[in-house]
């Protein structure tokens, strides 16, 4: 029997043998779209025949957003056929907050082109056009497509279908496109669709392939969450970190260095504090710093695997026979090699805030949040597996005082675990991924599960915060790797004396620093906290005759590790106010003839809230901010 969760919290059985469709109509559920079973979404239009707990998704769940986004990419590529039949499509997949689809054309799409785009998908969608599913075999399909001209879906159907499996495509009206699903059961589920923008994109990423062009577009399930979606856009673009950073002079970037930061000395302040913070918090967690070559021998990297699976990332030179590393782990499993070990010193968790490169694709490159070069808080504890979730918990309780520090609460996790293709037996992954789940389920952490996701080499946690707009980031991650120290032949003494090979748990919690840093600067819309901020006060002096005291004050303020700034230009005491407001600075020091007289200051903090204080009153206001 197949065990059904309805929406009231109750549960019901069908037979076995029943397709999504058919148990929807028994249990009289109205707008079906999906069947979910373990986090994943099935078509309704399959047949299940062995025993399971589903639950039917409907358009009024937060989880049909992805089949409604799958019916608008391929909705948006019929509209392209219909209006430009000469084009060739290649593939559309859902992505995060939309979806996109890859096109062949010779006219070239602009912005312009949008409003006909948009108003033949919604009349696609009015049609209310049955989507049906058809089985094919190969050969039919190859010989479908051919005779289609679409040679893109042949090239997938050769390279990247296996050839054992059976072919599923979907059509609606006169459009039949090569899709696993699930789809919905007609096209009038899509409602609110808008088109974003359009892009180039080689084929299959390659350089050397035919450039495409890339629709994107946005599917909600409501008129107001299209609304909502579209005014956090508009939010989002005026806290955009690269306006903001160069407004306040943080940092630049340079066509001689393409995805390569140039810290100015306020965006490096920034880094420096927020290092200088990461690092206490690791010594007070018990890790050992290190630092590693920025460049080894690829004998290394291919010991370690990464110049077979990831040489296309990497920076290598050909003359050396060198890469420039694109990750710490290998370093630090050299580094854990050096001397014998005995299970009596594990856990040794090795951090280092190391500068990786990875070549990405120009195209691919944003601001802090996409570089070529970058620091990670990157760290690697070498354990035993009985040590897995008693150091996994450590973790997440790390993380979570981390993130609440720099104003996320927010926090939400994503376990994955085993892949098809993998390695070790499967006893190491029951035991690895029941060590994850145990610590997972005592840290009271909202986590999804993402079946199959795992990494080759071991399960893993992501850790997502959300931000002031309600934009998630993954940031965090933490994962098993049981191959890495096989393969690098790192060792330790057990307590009977025998040779064993360490869990290696590799595990950051802001990730790289400058896309954190990115993520920082638009969540407070450059209105860092005083702490986190450059400069923390800036002294503006009325009049000229308070220049002497306002230096001393200063001064006062420097020697105490306070970040300050002096101004004793021959502005008003207005317009230095409202400069150094532009600036986003925390607090202003007004000195001026009474000030000086009082041998005191006022300070103006960010809500324009003014109070008299002695210098050292705000030394220790700036102080008592630091969370460590």
């Amino acid at each position: 029997m197949i065990s059904i969760s309805l929406p009231n919290g109750k549960t019901t059985q069908v037979a076995l043998g029943s397709s999504g469709i058919q148990i929807a109509r028994t249990l009289n559920i109205e707008n079906a779209v999906a069947v979910l079973i373990e986090d994943k979404l099935y078509d309704l239009r399959d047949i299940f025949d062995s025993q399971c707990t589903m639950r039917i998704i409907t358009t009024q769940d937060s989880e049909s957003v992805e089949v409604l986004r799958h019916d608008a990419a391929h909705i948006l590529a019929q509209a392209i056929k219909n209006l430009y039949p000469e084009a060739k499509i290649a593939t559309g997949p859902v992505i995060e907050d939309g979806f996109f689809y890859d096109i062949d054309l010779e006219y070239k799409i602009t912005e312009r082109d949008f409003q006909n785009i948009e108003k033949e998908m919604k009349n696609i969608a009015k049609s209310n056009c049955e989507i049906t599913r058809i089985n094919m075999s190969r050969e039919e399909a190859i010989d479908f497509f051919s005779q289609q001209q679409e040679m893109y879906k042949v090239d997938i159907i050769k390279n990247n279908i296996p050839e054992s499996e059976q072919i599923t495509c979907y059509k609606q009206g006169n459009f039949t496109d090569l899709c696993k699903g699930p789809h919905g059961l007609n096209t009038s589920f899509v409602q609110h669709v808008k088109l974003m923008k359009v892009s180039g994109s080689y084929w299959r990423a390659d350089k050397n392939n035919k450039m495409l062009q890339r629709i994107y577009g946005t599917a909600w399930s409501s008129k107001q969450q299209l609304k909502d979606y579209l005014l956090m856009l508009e939010s989002a673009k005026k806290r955009d970190h690269r306006k903001i950073g160069s407004y306040l002079d943080l940092f630049h970037w340079q066509t001689e260095a393409p995805g390569m930061v140039f810290w100015h000395p306020n965006g490096f302040a920034i880094l420096d504090v927020i290092q200088q913070y990461i690092k206490k918090k690791l010594q007070r967690n018990n890790y050992v710093q290190v630092q590693t070559p920025i460049l080894c021998s690829n004998d290394l990297w291919r010991t370690s695997g990464h110049l077979d699976k990831f040489s296309e990332n990497m920076f290598i030179l050909s003359k050396e026979d060198m890469s420039l590393k694109p990750m710490n782990c290998p370093c630090h499993v050299e580094i854990f090699k050096q001397g014998l070990k005995s299970y009596k010193e594990l856990p040794i968790r090795m951090s280092e805030f190391g500068i990786c490169h990875r070549n990405e694709a120009s195209g691919a490159l944003h601001g802090l949040m996409r570089v070529q070069s970058f620091s990670i808080d990157d760290a690697h504890i070498f354990c035993s597996e009985e040590q897995i979730t008693e150091e996994t918990i450590n973790f997440c309780t790390l993380l979570q005082e981390t993130y609440k520090d720099f104003g996320f609460t927010n926090i939400t996790m994503k376990f994955a675990d085993r892949p098809k293709e993998r390695v070790g037996n499967d006893s190491t992954w029951d035991h690895a991924e029941q060590s994850l789940l145990k610590a997972i389920e005592k840290t009271n952490i909202p986590y999804s599960y993402e079946k199959g996701e795992g990494a080759f080499y071991g399960p893993k946690i992501e850790f997502h915060l959300q931000d002031a707009i309600k934009r998630n980031w993954q940031c965090g991650t933490l994962q098993l790797d049981f191959i890495l120290p096989k393969r690098l032949s790192a060792t330790y003494i057990d307590s009977s004396g025998e040779k064993c090979y360490p869990v290696m748990i590799h595990r950051a919690i802001l990730g790289s620093f400058e896309r954190f840093i990115g993520i920082l600067i638009e969540h407070y819309e450059g209105k860092l906290p005083v702490w986190l901020s450059p400069v923390q006060v800036s002294i503006a002096t009325v009049v000229s005759a308070c220049t002497d005291y306002a230096t001393s004050a200063h001064k006062i303020l420097v020697q105490n590790g306070v970040r300050a700034a002096l101004n004793i230009k021959n502005d008003t005491i207005g317009y230095k106010i409202r400069e150094i407001t532009k600036q986003k600075i925390p607090f202003i020091a007004i000195i001026g003839n009474n000030e000086m007289n009082e041998r005191n200051i006022s300070v103006r903090d960010r809500e324009g809230v003014t109070t008299t204080m002695q210098i050292e009153q705000l030394i220790n206001l700036i102080k008592s901010s630091y969370p460590i």
